[in-house]
């Protein structure tokens, strides 16, 4: 099974989205494994976000994910990558699809909500930043026959 980090931003904590942001990950049939609220230390917000670092963004970036806590998690299931992509929506939500988070509740790119892992190896690299592996439980969800063939 395919993992994948997910991050609510401190806007979307802020606008009290959190259970609706984890029902449509629920709903699709992904499998919480990890789950955690925290206030991001500003060390973890640079290597979190360590690509962008020449970016003119980049103090602006930390300084926002610093700003208020975070709900950060760890998702599980066939394709959750992918999926969670496309549950999450486009990064300007001017552009994201109706139905996914951005696209319903997002209004500008520097406040999008949401983050999630964009690749394989980009997952394994922030669910490993972001989480040790005590706090990650694995389980069986009883629904999974009826999710999988």
């Amino acid at each position: 099974m395919e993992r994948t980090f997910i991050m609510i931003k401190p806007d979307g904590v802020q606008r009290h989205l959190v259970g609706e942001i984890v029902r449509r990950f629920e709903a699709k049939g992904f499998t919480l494994v990890g789950l955690k609220m925290m206030k991001v230390s500003r060390e973890l917000a640079e290597k979190h976000y360590e690509v962008h670092k020449d970016k003119s963004f980049f103090p602006g970036l930390v300084d926002f994910i610093t700003s208020a806590p975070v709900i950060a998690m760890v998702w599980e299931g066939e394709s959750v990558i992918a999926a969670a992509r496309n549950i999450i929506g486009a990064t300007n939500p001017i552009s994201a699809a109706p139905g996914s988070i951005r696209g319903d509740f997002g209004v500008s790119i520097g406040r999008n909500l949401i983050h999630g892992s964009d690749a394989i190896e980009t997952a394994r690299q922030e669910v490993s930043l972001w989480f040790d592996d005590e706090e990650l439980v694995d389980w069986e969800p009883i629904r999974k026959s009826w999710l999988y063939e």
